[in-house]
């Protein structure tokens, strides 16, 4: 017997953070939900929460305690029932999830890239020496130190357009906004250009969004299947499995990439000092089927070769 579908009567609860942004990422879901299941807009009702994360604007993300701080209230509302499915930006998630819940459903991937934003510079590169560059990211703010010496870095917190006002009042000479975000609000053209992964590797996870469930939902399994893409669930098999094998939070700087082509997986990773002093890379290579062992595989490699104090504040 089919699941009963969503209807106006009894809609679909998507749980979403209530940023332009994230509620943008429940629209495509939604949109992808009811193409998929044949279903109006209003067998669907999309329930925006707040998060720590977005309560407390005031302190860098790395004092406010690591990853979670804009999935646990989501997550809670998930396993009491008050939602059906909850939607993340990927590179938010823990990588343990909370019992009972499973995140099997991924969405085609958006840009990967970071977009340098600036009001004039076309690149980190072309800022002048002593300009500052604005970033909430721990992983940007070692890999403009690491790559720039020259230039300095300060807070950056709050939503796109709090980012571009502080940026037009002149808090920074320039900042970075990832690519999948810009283009998922219709802002892509607020970058001067996108940063390659040559230049700067991303986050871990990305321009992916994910679909949390229930995991003893079937009903909801079953309409989440039908909308997910295993290319990017390969991928991000490979990098989440990277992050876990690395104890990634929010408190140290990791960035990596998989490339599914052909078959294959390709994972790139860079694991940085806070203070940008240093960084190690890695990359490796193994069938689709490998992507998570893959991503062990290089944690294991990269954890062998970091002397014990690598996360250790600067003097």
């Amino acid at each position: 017997m089919s699941p009963a579908l969503p209807s106006p009567a009894t809609p679909l609860r998507i749980g979403t953070r209530g940023s332009a942004l994230a509620l943008a990422q429940a629209r495509e879901a939604r949109a992808r939900l009811m193409a998929a299941l044949d279903r109006p807009e209003a067998a669907f009702a999309i329930i925006p929460i707040r998060t720590t994360g977005d309560r407390v604007q005031d302190r860098p993300l790395s004092e406010l305690g690591g990853k979670g701080l804009f999935t646990r209230e989501i997550e809670a509302a998930l396993s009491a029932g008050a939602i059906d499915i909850a939607v993340h930006s990927m590179k938010d998630m823990p990588t343990e999830l909370p019992p009972g819940l499973a995140l099997d459903c991924h969405l085609p991937r958006e840009d990967v890239r970071d977009g340098f934003v600036a009001p004039s510079a076309e690149g980190p590169a072309a800022l002048a020496p002593g300009s500052v560059v604005g970033t909430s990211s721990l992983r940007r703010r070692a890999q403009v130190l690491n790559r720039f010496p020259r230039l300095g870095v300060v807070e950056f917190r709050g939503n796109v357009e709090t980012r571009l006002r502080k940026l037009r009042e002149g808090v920074a000479h320039a900042t970075f906004l990832a690519m999948a975000g810009l283009n998922r609000l219709g802002l892509a053209h607020v970058a001067r250009r996108p940063l390659e992964p040559e230049e700067m590797l991303p986050a871990l996870a990305q321009g992916a969004i994910g679909i949390e469930r229930r995991a003893a939902d079937g009903r909801v399994a079953a309409f989440l299947e039908a909308i997910h893409d295993p290319a990017t669930g390969v991928r991000l098999a490979a990098e989440r499995a990277l992050l876990a094998g690395l104890d990634g939070s929010c408190q140290t700087p990791f960035a990596g990439l998989a490339v599914l082509a052909g078959g294959t997986v390709w994972l790139r990773a860079e694991v940085l000092r806070p203070d940008g002093s240093e960084a190690v890379t890695a990359e490796g290579r193994a069938p689709a089927e490998d992507a998570a062992a893959l991503g062990h595989d290089l944690a294991r490699g990269l954890r062998a070769r970091l002397p014990a104090d690598f996360f250790a504040p600067p003097a």
